[in-house]
């Protein structure tokens, strides 16, 4: 088995980062009260964890910078954000019905 590049898989923290900037533009702190809302509080981003996404994510490609006002930096996703967003989203689709599968054959339903 192969090692896995680096960003061919999103963890769950990177995924929802995408999912932020997917519904528009904002800043660091506006993407991490959206994911704590979307997720009802189940998954809560740090600053640190944050900031070091969001580098990763400029330097890739996936987000760029559309506005500085002193500290507050507002980023936008861009299409390879969104490709990778979509790609996160149909693995996980299959992860899940891979598992609903799997549950199904194990109890003779399938």
């Amino acid at each position: 088995m192969m090692p896995r590049k680096a960003m061919e898989v999103l963890t769950e923290t990177m995924y929802y980062v995408l999912m932020a900037f997917r519904e528009k533009p904002m800043c660091g702190v506006d993407a991490a009260d959206y994911i704590e809302k979307r997720t009802h509080g189940r998954l809560q981003i740090g600053p640190a964890t944050l900031y070091t996404i969001l580098a990763k994510f400029e330097k890739e490609n996936y987000i760029r910078e559309v506005e500085v006002e002193g500290r507050k930096r507002t980023y936008c996703i861009t299409e390879k954000g969104n490709r990778a967003y979509e790609t996160e989203l149909e693995r996980l689709r299959l992860c899940v019905q891979d598992a609903e599968n799997s549950a199904a054959s194990e109890w003779g339903m399938v």
